[in-house]
């Protein structure tokens, strides 16, 4: 068992994604762009690729778009070039932060990204400072009230690294990164739907903010998933309001 507060934050996270939602399509065309140059326009034989079309998919992207990404990706058809950077800091009470970009200008992006962390009270660090905080996994959530014992012999029979039940009643099914498409069929088909799915960062403790702190680090949150060339914020704060 452990975090009181885990599904507060999940839903607190994912309502703040769904506002921002005008910029989810630009984002998943930059990222199955790069997955299918980095490994071909295949999404069966390349499970970066078929990750950003399924999650594509359940944004409803048209197919159209869909195919135009992959072909710049491949080189069929001609397109922006970009490169994935990563930069690490500091927030409030020293939480971690990493904030994955995909940027055709990585002097543009590292100044953007030094201004926000510096203008809402946090601080860039070196490469390598906080990333050792993170484990790079796929993370499902399950709703309070799911069959514990159930899910975690089917979670574990599909191929899952682990299962987490929280104090709220939360679970979280942790995957290899390039599992999780597999894993979340599989359970689907046994029953199971998760609220939440997705690749990321998982910090491996996390740091509770509540109050005036909470609203602050959020603003440092915002700013950053507002830069245009920002893809994915990972943080060890946890906010369940603010």
């Amino acid at each position: 068992m452990a975090g009181h507060s885990k599904w507060a934050n999940i839903q607190h996270r994912k309502g703040r994604q769904d506002a921002k939602r005008g910029k989810i399509f630009t984002r998943l065309i930059k990222e199955i762009t790069v997955a299918s140059r980095m490994g071909g326009g295949d999404p069966d034989m390349n499970p970066r690729l078929r990750l950003a079309v399924d999650k594509a998919t359940e944004n409803n992207m048209p197919k159209d778009n869909i195919e135009r990404a992959i072909k710049r990706g491949t080189g069929d058809l001609e397109g922006v070039s970009y490169e994935e950077v990563r930069y690490e800091g500091y927030g409030l009470q020293g939480a971690a932060i990493m904030v994955d970009c995909l940027t055709d200008n990585r002097v543009r992006t590292v100044a953007e990204v030094r201004h926000a962390f510096a203008k809402f009270g946090g601080n860039m660090g070196t490469d390598g400072s906080v990333a050792f905080l993170f484990k790079h996994c796929g993370q499902l959530v399950f709703a309070p009230g799911t069959n514990e014992d159930k899910l975690m012999e089917a979670a574990l029979d599909a191929g899952a690294d682990d299962v987490i039940t929280h104090d709220d009643g939360a679970i979280e099914v942790i995957t290899a990164p390039y599992e999780l498409s597999t894993v979340r069929a599989k359970l689907e088909r046994a029953g199971f739907k998760a609220e939440l799915a997705e690749v990321t960062m998982k910090p491996t403790a996390e740091t509770e903010f509540t109050g005036d702190d909470a609203v602050k680090m959020q603003k440092l949150l915002d700013a950053l998933e507002s830069l245009d060339d920002v893809q994915e914020v990972h943080t060890t704060a946890a906010i369940a309001g603010g």
